[in-house]
């Protein structure tokens, strides 16, 4: 049972209830827990006991979900977060610090992109944007001794640039650093970045995982790989002691496979507080448990869509990493051979006033700040989502003014098209 299938896990994974106890995932809303004794609340305070005392580190709820995700992607630890940008702040910010540097692909989400170039550059962190097609000699210039982390989304919202996952992986531990791979459009159904060679995976777990627009949260899955100690000058944090911690060296004590979550919890989920309220931890496990029944749906909505989309006179480009003549075919084939997700992104002969006019025409699908979802929703990133950034930042990102990005939904297939049909006449 150890190599248990995707579906079983996405069903099963988490726990297990004993003889009695709750079928489902039982939902533990209390701020607060209850101790006989001082000493046994210190034993969780000096972290030399596993247990809850306050739900703003950790709640039983959402480490029965965040288990099942880690289960999902063959990580050793997990944790859940407020949102999906919760989660990749606290993948960065746990083992980056003043004075430390970054390397990301310039293809991701606007606002992770505004989370790394503006944020965390107020708080000293720099960062190299590296083009997602980088050859090694290109991304190996952009190293610097103090780089501490390698960034990267699988497929990337909403340019869908496929990563490729093994030469940033290489690239990051060539120089002695991590990869942190930003899972959520894929998910583990159709891409498990730790097998090639991811050290972190991320999710806005309000996309897909969710899948029903019902809960806002993100997860960090830590493979359990990178060993913090080869690297201890890089990474203080984690290999010296804690003195907020009575001195406890989180690498020493949790080992490679539980160090980085638990220094997580117990240091930024402490101080920054950006707990996933049990309430939505266990709609997201409701979520999960249907995953990969409905990733391959939207997948092949994905795909009839973008197919439709390529033999209108009305679109100039159609980005699909599923469609043949996509640039990230290859790439796709590789890491995706399931397929990747039901997003879609067109560019409208016209630009933005074409792509506005578009979207008000349509009928079934809604215009919505939101993607990754059973209804079939739209925007024009460069108006909404990535309204931050330049022209010139747009382009090199990927995301020209006028494009469309279409999340396929899981309704009728045929229904989307001639939704689409109607919209584009």
């Amino acid at each position: 049972m150890d190599q248990q299938k995707i579906g079983t896990r996405c069903v099963q994974a988490g726990y297990t209830p004993g003889n009695g106890e709750p079928r489902q995932i039982p939902i533990i809303q209390s701020t607060t827990f209850k101790y006989d004794t001082s000493e046994d609340m210190g034993k969780l305070f000096d972290l030399e006991a596993s247990g809850y005392f306050y739900t703003r580190l950790q709640n039983p709820t959402n480490d029965h979900v965040a288990a099942k995700i880690a289960a999902l992607e063959g990580g050793t630890a997990a944790m859940l977060t407020s949102s999906g940008q919760a989660a990749n702040f606290f993948a960065l910010f746990n083992i980056c610090e003043c004075g430390s540097h970054i390397v990301a692909s310039s293809s991701i989400y606007g606002g992770t992109f505004n989370l790394i170039a503006v944020t965390m550059a107020k708080m000293g962190i720099e960062v190299t944007f590296v083009s997602p097609d980088a050859d090694d000699e290109e991304l190996d210039a952009a190293f610097k001794d103090n780089t501490r982390a390698v960034f990267g989304e699988t497929i990337a919202n909403p340019a869908l640039t496929v990563l490729d996952i093994e030469k940033f992986a290489n690239a990051a531990h060539r120089h002695g650093v991590p990869l942190i791979v930003d899972n959520t459009f894929p998910t583990p159904v159709n891409c498990r970045p730790i097998e090639w060679g991811a050290d972190i995976v991320t999710h806005s777990t309000t996309k897909y995982m969710d899948g029903h627009g019902a809960a806002v949260g993100g997860a960090i899955v830590d493979s359990g790989k990178f060993d913090w100690m080869a690297h201890a000058d890089k990474y203080p944090g984690l290999t010296k002691p804690d003195d907020s911690y009575h001195g406890i060296v989180y690498a020493e004590k949790f080992g490679i496979e539980g160090a980085f979550i638990t220094k997580c919890t117990a240091q930024l989920m402490r101080d920054f507080g950006c707990i996933q309220s049990p309430q939505n931890a266990f709609l997201l496990n409701l979520g999960l448990e249907s995953l990969h029944v409905r990733m391959p749906k939207h997948v092949e909505n994905g795909l009839a869509v973008a197919k439709f989309l390529q033999e209108q006179p009305q679109v100039s480009k159609v980005s699909y990493p599923g469609l043949e003549s996509d640039k990230y075919y290859e790439l796709a084939k590789k890491y995706l051979p399931n397929g990747g997700c039901g997003v879609v992104s067109f560019e409208l002969k016209g630009g933005r006033t074409a792509a506005e006019s578009f979207m008000k025409k349509l009928r079934l699908a809604a215009i919505e700040t939101h993607v990754a979802d059973a209804r079939t929703c739209c925007l024009n990133p460069a108006t909404s989502t990535h309204r931050q950034l330049t022209d010139e930042q747009l382009e090199a990102a990927g995301i020209p003014a006028g494009l469309v990005r279409l999340s396929c939904g899981l309704e009728d297939k045929e229904d989307l098209i001639a939704d689409i049909k109607n919209a584009l006449a």
